[in-house]
């Protein structure tokens, strides 16, 4: 009887451990990766008019969640779209008038455009991911949309500090291409945008140098 009953704890000690590996392996053979994103970058400015020179660090974040859709068999190449939000602050040193095409200042004052966008991207991947380690070189390249909701110029000289809405000035859909490439936590980032920032005027448009950072 003890016989029996050790037989029978070991079998279903071996039984729960062959389906706990089978699933893990079923988990596994489908395994997604990088579905959150954050990244962290120095707008350079494209296209700047003359008289124009930045000042301080002009920053520009994103966030979001990407799909990512495996498209080979061992997982290494995918399509991954996606939603996110961006937050712009390009600060510089320049007129009112070079800056939106209105106005008649044409002081040197320090001004920051500050503007934030919803953004739709898609990326196509390479990573060599293995399902038992989250440790891996990738490549991704990307395209996005990105829709402007809220924008604001502050202008700033030595005696006064004035913030405008100037949401309407802005370019509604701005377009860009970018690449993201390195090993784990470390992705080198950099964004080329297409557009320019400014419906008329200044014909001003991103460019980003940063770290973009990549979650399960």
């Amino acid at each position: 009887m003890k016989f029996c009953f050790s037989f029978i704890l070991v079998l279903i000690c071996t039984l729960g451990l062959s389906q706990e590996r089978n699933a893990t392996t079923a988990v596994d053979s489908l395994f997604r990766e990088d579905q959150f994103y954050f990244s962290v970058s120095y707008n350079l400015l494209q296209n700047r008019p003359k008289g124009f020179k930045q000042y301080s660090f002009s920053p520009a974040l994103t966030a979001g969640f990407l799909r990512d859709f495996p498209i080979s068999k061992n997982r290494h190449w995918s399509i991954a779209p996606g939603i996110g939000y961006a937050y712009n602050d390009a600060k510089q040193l320049i007129s009112e008038k070079d800056l939106l095409g209105t106005g008649s200042s044409t002081d040197i004052i320090r001004t920051r455009v500050i503007f934030h966008q919803i953004e739709f991207p898609i990326e196509f991947r390479w990573r060599n991911a293995t399902p038992d380690s989250h440790k891996f070189w990738r490549v991704y390249g990307g395209f996005k949309a990105s829709y402007v909701f809220s924008g604001q110029l502050i202008l700033e000289d030595a005696s006064s500090r004035e913030k405008v809405d100037i949401t309407e000035e802005l370019t509604k859909w701005q377009f860009g291409a970018y690449i993201a490439a390195g090993y784990n936590t470390w992705n080198p980032y950099i964004y080329y945008g297409l557009d320019p920032i400014f419906k008329n005027g200044s014909k001003l448009s991103s460019f980003n140098v940063g770290l973009k950072f990549y979650i399960l």
